[in-house]
């Protein structure tokens, strides 16, 4: 048999009682031609407890509209593993280039 690892337990978002791989979503991200860089964090939600919010960074030029990709991202996946929030910019980033999910988790509170 194989054992594939998904994600560590602290990147699974759990919304309305469904586990959701961040790195699941990720891959989709990626998928989309405007995207150079992508990361998915839990963002607290009263109604499904957490929801799917993405950060992304667009390749040089391209423009994307945060309810394009999220309609992208129901055609590749599940609707409910879709992002809910889209936040546009630069990704918080280690001085070896590794992305900042901490950073991120703090921002989607906040929003």
């Amino acid at each position: 048999g194989y054992v594939e690892l998904k994600d560590r337990s602290k990147d699974i978002i759990i919304s309305g009682g469904e586990n959701i791989s961040s790195v699941e979503v990720e891959d989709v991200l990626y998928k989309h031609p405007a995207i150079l860089e992508a990361a998915v964090v839990a963002r607290p939600d009263e109604k499904w407890g957490e929801t799917p919010c993405a950060f992304v960074t667009l390749k040089p030029g391209a423009s994307l509209e945060a309810a394009d990709l999220i309609a992208f991202c129901r055609q590749n996946m599940a609707h409910f593993k879709a992002p809910r929030t889209v936040v546009f910019g630069e990704l918080p980033k280690t001085s070896t280039g590794k992305i900042q999910k901490f950073m991120l988790r703090d921002q989607a509170r906040a929003l």
